[in-house]
C-alpha cells in the first residue's frame, strides 16, 4: 500500500464526520461533484412519498395549514440560517437563485437611492457565474444604472458616491477562490452602498457569518453543498434592519401583508415573508427540508476543517501521483482564499473528465480547460480523495 493510501486510512479513522456518510445514498463511485449537485440524503425518498401520498393525496388542500405548507418558506429559511451565520427571521426559501439575485440586486439599488447623492452604478464581479452577470445587466437597465464589471480584488478601488449596489460571489465557481466577505462588505458600506453576496458555492461548505459581518442581502442555491436535490428552491437573506425598507421588484400575493385579502393595492408583509412572490414549490421545498436533517449535530466549523484537510490531501496526492507539469492548480493554496473545491487546468480536460467518470471518479469539466473537483465533507472521505488522485494520474499518464 502506498504512503498516501496508508495516510488516508488513518485520517478516515479519526474523522469526526465519518458517520454522516451513512446518511446518504451512495455507491462505490468517488463523487466529487457535490458542488454541482449534492448526493441524496437517505431520509428524503420516504419523506417525499409522505408528502405526495398523504399530505397531497389524502389531505389535499388542508395541507396548506395542517401540514405546514404555507409557513414552509420561513420555517426552512430558519433551518438554513445557522448554516450561513444568520439569526432566525431573515431567510426565506423559494424561487431560483437567479430570481432571488434579481430581487436582491434591484432591492439594493432601491435601498441606496434615498441615502444621498444620485447613485446610478452597479458594480458586479467580472468573473461571476454567467447568470449573475445577465441579471445584473437587466437590473442595471431597469434601474437606470451603469454596470461596472470588475475583479473582486479591485472592488474597493472603484467604489464611490455613485455606487448603489455591489454583487459578488463568495467563492469563484471556476477556480474555487474564496473572496474576502468581511473586508469587501466593509468597503461597500464605507462607500454608502449596499452589497449582495451569492453564496452558492460556500453555504454548507464553510462559515459565512452574514450577521457578524453586517451583510445587507444574500442569495444562494440549495442543491449543491446543502444537498436539497435537483432544482431545489433557493433562498434570500435580508438583514433584519433593512427588512422594513426592502422594496422587492417582484411583489406577489404571497408577500402581501394580507395575502388572502385579495386587495388591488399592494402592501408588503413584514419580515422575511416580504421576499416571497408566488405559490411555493411545495414538493421540492419539503424534499429540501428533509435533506437538511443531515445537518443535525453538525457544526459548520467542523465541516470547514475537514474541507481544508480534504483539499490539502488531494493536492498532496496529486503532487505525489500525477506526472509533473501535466496539470496546473488554479485554486489558491492559502486556506483563507480557498473554498471547498480544487480546479486543475489541463489541456485535454474535457476528454480527461469523461475518462475519469468511466473509471468511477465523478468531477466536472468547465470549458475550455478546467477539471473541477468538489469536496463535500459530510460524505467524502480521505480514501475517496486518494483514489481520485490515483485514477487521475493513471488517466493522465
Amino acid at each position: 500500500m502506498s504512503e498516501p493510501a496508508e495516510r488516508a486510512q488513518k485520517l478516515d479513522a479519526v474523522d469526526e464526520l465519518a458517520g454522516k456518510r451513512a446518511e446518504f445514498v451512495l455507491d462505490d463511485v468517488v463523487y466529487l461533484d457535490g458542488n454541482s449537485l449534492g448526493a441524496l440524503p437517505a431520509v428524503v425518498p420516504g419523506r417525499v412519498e409522505d408528502v405526495v401520498r398523504r399530505q397531497w393525496g389524502e389531505l389535499r388542500i388542508r395541507s396548506w395549514e395542517e401540514s405546514g405548507w404555507w409557513t414552509a418558506p420561513e420555517r426552512i429559511g430558519d433551518r438554513i440560517a445557522p448554516l450561513i451565520g444568520a439569526a432566525p427571521g431573515q431567510v426565506v426559501v423559494g424561487d431560483s437563485t437567479s430570481v432571488n439575485v434579481f430581487k436582491a440586486l434591484v432591492g439594493a439599488v432601491r435601498l441606496a437611492r434615498p441615502a444621498g447623492p444620485v447613485r446610478d452604478e452597479i458594480v458586479v464581479d467580472a468573473t461571476t457565474f454567467p447568470t449573475d452577470g445577465y441579471i445584473a445587466q437587466s437590473a442595471a437597465r431597469l434601474t437606470g444604472c451603469t454596470l461596472r464589471p470588475v475583479a473582486p480584488a479591485d472592488v474597493p478601488a472603484v467604489l464611490g458616491d455613485r455606487t448603489a449596489a455591489v454583487l459578488l460571489n463568495h467563492v469563484d465557481y471556476r477556480t474555487g477562490r474564496l473572496h474576502g466577505l468581511p473586508a469587501l462588505t466593509t468597503a461597500v458600506h464605507e462607500a454608502g452602498a449596499y452589497v449582495v453576496w451569492d453564496l452558492c458555492h460556500s453555504a454548507g461548505a464553510l462559515p459565512v457569518g452574514l450577521d457578524e459581518h453586517g451583510v445587507d442581502l444574500a442569495v444562494g442555491c440549495t442543491y449543491k453543498f446543502l444537498n436539497g436535490g435537483p432544482g431545489s428552491p433557493a433562498y434570500l437573506y435580508v438583514r433584519r434592519e433593512l427588512q422594513d425598507r426592502f422594496d422587492s421588484p417582484l411583489p406577489g400575493w404571497n408577500s402581501h401583508a394580507e395575502p388572502f385579502g385579495m386587495r388591488a393595492d399592494y402592501e408588503p408583509a413584514s419580515g422575511a415573508p416580504r421576499g416571497r412572490v408566488g405559490t411555493p414549490d411545495i414538493l421540492s421545498m419539503l424534499a429540501l427540508e428533509a435533506a437538511l436533517e443531515v445537518w443535525d449535530g453538525v457544526s459548520v466549523a467542523a465541516v470547514r476543517a475537514k474541507s481544508l484537510a480534504l483539499t490539502d490531501f488531494f493536492l498532496e496526492c496529486v503532487a505525489a501521483y500525477v506526472p509533473e507539469g501535466r496539470v496546473e492548480c488554479l485554486t489558491p493554496m492559502a486556506h483563507e482564499e480557498r473554498g471547498s473545491q480544487i480546479a486543475l487546468r489541463c489541456g485535454d480536460a474535457g476528454d480527461v473528465m469523461k475518462r475519469l467518470i468511466e473509471q468511477g471518479v465523478v468531477g466536472d469539466f468547465r470549458a475550455p480547460d478546467v477539471l473541477r473537483f468538489g469536496f463535500t465533507p459530510l460524505y467524502v472521505g480521505f480514501a475517496d480523495v486518494e483514489r481520485a488522485a490515483r485514477v487521475l494520474a493513471r488517466t493522465l499518464a
